[in-house]
């Protein structure tokens, strides 16, 4: 080993002082003010957004059921995000390092956007729509959600006795929730501002089916079948007596109350168009819907033509495998063919489908370490969805927290295991909704100690939903769609997703009519009336939302071809910066991935 002299010591030690300098000027330290800034509004904001905080793990506000669709409570949020807003425009942005930079421009959209969302009734919800005048519907809405938390099996805690008189306390505020929620249907009715009738027909028996007259039968008694043996039994005493009248004389109550408004006031009332366009000041409301859910400045039209374009693009690859398997037919005819061959429905228990699902899990096992250097830490379980809510769910994702004390779960709705059909595309599913993608990129980036705990949980559409269908594509990488037959139900899900873009489009700006539009889902993907009917009034109930997830796919594939000639360019490194700083909307994340393809030029 050759020695150091003193001169080459000092001019080594000079040399590395001078790159620390520059290192430090081109990414200086975290700004701590800014920092302190970002810390006090995520604070603020679980109080404001107390089952927002419980999804994220953070207990302080378990007991709180605020309606944050009120008057009043809209005040609140005009104020919040205003002072906020104006608090982040004291930091001089090309004075913070890499990260504050991100976080600066992600917490300033997120700033213009709530209060632009204000202004239309939109509450800005972090994942769904929210709207003052239509503060539920079928598909989404604290009805549904009460009997997700307060199963004892959701992300509302049921571990200590605190936790049990948590639920009490919050479930009991439901009372209040649903008379305000009536009072602003009826402010809605008043402004001719209602939910479309089909919708309406699906919501009423949803109400019914939560009024028990035993309480033992009701999905709220669960979490004291769950009870820890820990428990004194007094407190096992006192709780059961506490939930019995939660059940009989609050909640039973509250959703009978609202089922029979929604039957006798509203349902005769509600609008019979399809789209948000027939409402007042709907063309402008739907735009905002685009943009807050894509991310992007596309107009409703680009987004139509783009899939009207990629409908004819998957069609074309559907047609390729229907001569391979050689179906004497058309396409139509093919689509019926696979959703009612029984060779294609080989299951007769529940379990056997969810063993299914884990054999996925152990056949791309291999192929994803090669893919993927960045994975998550968070525990992954798959499970069948709780039979209050299967006959309206979607098969989906429950994010996980990162100590591990809620894993991130793929929820299964099987009603009838004979007739779960392996071509609706099972492979690209799991893909999509589990591993590599909502888990991967959500535990990802709740695990990140670096991001400031808003970036932990945001969500963006774009972002999340786009990268998601972009693992659908990276089936053959990973080992599936050697069937083709499952290759054809991934391309059925792709197809399912181009199509979104044109009805979602279509409806809410008066091209189509909601029996237009479950027409031309059936005639482009092998999907049941009764499968395409709740599809179609899914995006209904939340115009824009299923816009996101092909115009984001689409970004990330483009910036994959737009860096894989680099020299340099991996596929795992390239999941790694597309996955490591979490959501962000399209245009900051392309920012950013350029900025990081800059150095594989290098």
């Amino acid at each position: 080993m050759k020695r150091l002299t003193l001169f080459s010591f000092l001019f080594l030690s000079l040399t590395a002082c001078n790159q620390s300098k520059n290192q430090d000027t081109q990414n200086p330290a975290p700004d701590t003010a800014f920092a302190s800034m970002l810390k006090n509004y995520y604070d603020e904001r679980m109080a404001l957004y107390p089952l927002e905080a419980t999804m994220n793990g953070d207990t302080r506000f378990n007991n709180q059921l605020p309606a944050d669709f009120t008057d009043s409570y809209r005040a609140k949020l005009k104020d919040f995000f205003t002072r906020y807003g104006a608090a982040l425009k004291k930091f001089d942005r090309s004075k913070l390092n890499d990260n504050d930079a991100k976080s600066y421009d992600i917490f300033d959209y997120e700033m213009q956007t709530s209060l632009e969302g204000l202004t239309m009734h939109f509450m800005g919800s972090s994942m769904l729509n929210d709207n003052s005048y239509m503060p539920f519907d079928q598909f989404y809405g604290l009805t549904l959600s009460m009997g997700q938390m307060g199963s004892g099996t959701g992300n509302q805690p049921f571990k200590t006795v605190k936790d049990y008189d948590d639920w009490v306390q919050r479930a009991s505020a439901f009372t209040a929730w649903a008379d305000s929620a009536i009072v602003y249907l009826k402010k809605g009715m008043a402004a001719d501002y209602t939910l479309p009738k089909a919708l309406v027909v699906k919501m009423i028996p949803q109400m019914e089916a939560m009024v028990f007259t035993d309480p033992a039968k009701s999905i709220f008694y669960e979490p004291l079948r769950l009870m820890p043996a820990s428990f004194s039994a007094e407190d096992k005493t006192r709780l059961t007596a506490s939930f019995t009248d939660l059940i009989n004389n609050k909640l039973v109550p509250a959703y009978k109350k609202l089922g029979a408004f929604l039957k006798n006031e509203y349902l005769p009332v509600a609008r019979t168009s399809t789209g948000v366009n027939a409402l007042p000041g709907g063309d402008a409301y739907y735009k905002y819907l685009v943009k807050y859910w894509t991310t992007t400045d596309k107009t409703p039209e680009d987004i139509y033509q783009t899939g009207l374009a990629e409908v004819k693009r998957i069609r074309e690859e559907m047609e390729n495998i229907k001569t391979q398997v050689k179906f004497n037919g058309d396409l139509k005819a093919f689509f019926e063919f696979m959703r009612t061959d029984k060779q294609f429905m080989p299951y007769k228990t529940a379990g056997e489908i969810l063993d299914a699902f884990r054999k996925i899990q152990a056949t791309i096992d291999p192929h994803l370490k090669k893919m993927f250097s960045l994975t998550p830490a968070t525990k992954f379980e798959i499970r069948q969805t709780e039979a209050f809510r299967a006959a309206s769910a979607s098969a989906e994702y429950y994010p996980g927290l990162p100590d591990n004390s809620r894993p991130g779960i793929f929820y299964i709705p099987i009603i009838d295991p004979t007739k779960f059909n392996i071509t609706s595309g099972m492979e690209s599913l799991f893909l999509h909704e589990a591993i590599p993608g909502h888990h991967y990129q959500v535990s990802i980036q709740s695990e990140n100690k670096q991001l400031p705990d808003f970036r932990k949980f945001i969500w963006y559409g774009a972002y999340g939903e786009g990268y998601a269908l972009y693992c659908e594509s990276l089936g053959k990488e990973l080992g599936l769609y050697t069937n083709p037959y499952q290759h054809m139900g991934a391309l059925g899900d792709e197809i399912h997703r181009a199509i979104r873009l044109v009805v979602d489009v279509a409806m809410h700006t008066g091209k189509m009519t909601r029996e237009e539009a479950i027409k031309y889902m059936m005639d482009n993907e092998a999907i049941s009336e009764d499968g395409a009917t709740a599809e179609i009034e899914r995006y209904m109930a939340i115009p824009g939302q299923a816009l996101s997830y092909k115009t984001g796919a689409l970004k990330i594939k483009e910036l994959r071809e737009k860096y894989s000639s680099l020299p340099g360019f991996t596929l795992s490194a390239f999941h790694t910066e597309y996955l490591k700083d979490g959501c962000m909307p399209l245009q900051i994340i392309e920012q950013s991935m350029d900025k990081w393809a800059k150095t594989l030029k290098k």
